[in-house]
């Protein structure tokens, strides 16, 4: 009887830690699982999103230029560095759509964007350089992209409505990656067919949750057009958002190159140099407006991640 009792002590003990140990197992996983699960949240609140709008893009235009190729490493270099991104380009005619395997994105496209009160239909096409696992977006129109090479006819004549081709690939962009429901923490324009970008980011879109509280960068380079743009440049820019009195510099004025950069510094929160040799003048209003400058650094780009970074830092800190 006695060693009977003692069996069921001990067997009593056996559960006992037995029960404790599943206990305890099943809380530690429960608890890890849930730690996994938090730090996978985590990570995906903090990743950081830029939107570059670059003019031109390597190799899609056969000639490499320095602002070409830095416009094809950028957007690699941010993705190997945990940021997400989406590249736009207009969709020139010279750009060989079988070579490069673009096709149209069906469900993008069919947007009307409206300009001096006519219809302009959007076309979005996208592509892939393998190389670098990253996606191109192209902004087409059969009038203002698709039927003509860059920014000048055959006889370098540069076309008479470049300003409607550059409000049609800004607003075509913004509404598509409105469209996409992607909210963007750095939009980095780059070439003066992105430069109105930061006066559309920040007064026609400032009300939408996909671009209140995005940061603008301008980038400044030494290709420049040299036949203003019409005197109506702002008439066909009034949109909601915009007014006549953001635009006062130049109403009723031909535009010219400086004048739309001086625009595009006005509206964006830093500027980068990306050549040696900038307009003297542009440069100087741009260190008199007070914006944070990242200069020109040659074979650098690392120098433009730390900046952006620090941009975004600098705005969760306010």
């Amino acid at each position: 009887f006695i060693s009977l009792q003692r069996q069921i002590k001990y067997r009593e003990k056996e559960f006992f830690f037995a029960k404790n140990y599943v206990i305890s197992f099943f809380f530690c996983t429960f608890v890890a699982g849930n730690s996994i699960l938090i730090k996978k949240v985590d990570s995906m609140k903090e990743q950081k999103r830029i939107l570059f709008i670059s003019q031109e893009i390597y190799p899609y235009l056969d000639q490499e230029t320095p602002i070409r190729l830095l416009n094809r490493q950028l957007p690699e270099l941010f993705q190997s560095h945990g940021y997400e991104t989406r590249t736009f380009m207009p969709k020139f005619g010279d750009i060989n759509e079988r070579r490069n395997q673009l096709h149209e994105v069906i469900r993008l496209s069919g947007m009307n964007i409206i300009i001096a009160g006519a219809d302009h239909p959007l076309l979005i096409k996208v592509a892939s350089i393998q190389s670098a696992r990253i996606q191109i977006y192209f902004i087409d129109n059969d009038v203002y992209f698709h039927r003509r090479k860059g920014l000048a006819d055959a006889d370098g004549v540069e076309y008479k409505d470049n300003d409607e081709r550059s409000i049609f690939f800004t607003r075509g962009t913004l509404e598509t990656v409105k469209k996409l429901r992607w909210t963007p923490n750095i939009v980095f324009c780059s070439g003066w067919m992105s430069a109105l970008t930061p006066l559309f980011v920040k007064k026609a879109y400032a009300d939408t949750p996909f671009f209140e509280k995005t940061k603008v960068i301008l980038s400044l380079d030494n290709e420049e057009y040299s036949t203003p743009f019409s005197t109506k440049l702002a008439e066909k820019l009034l949109v909601n958002g915009v007014t006549n009195n953001h635009l006062r510099g130049i109403a009723g004025l031909p535009v010219g190159y400086e004048d739309l950069m001086r625009l595009a510094i006005d509206f964006s929160d830093a500027i980068v140099l990306s050549s040696p040799n900038i307009n003297q003048r542009l440069l100087n209003y741009a260190q008199n407006s007070g914006k944070p400058i990242l200069p020109y650094s040659e074979n650098n780009n690392e120098a433009y991640l730390e900046f952006c970074n620090n941009l975004i830092v600098d705005d969760e800190t306010v």
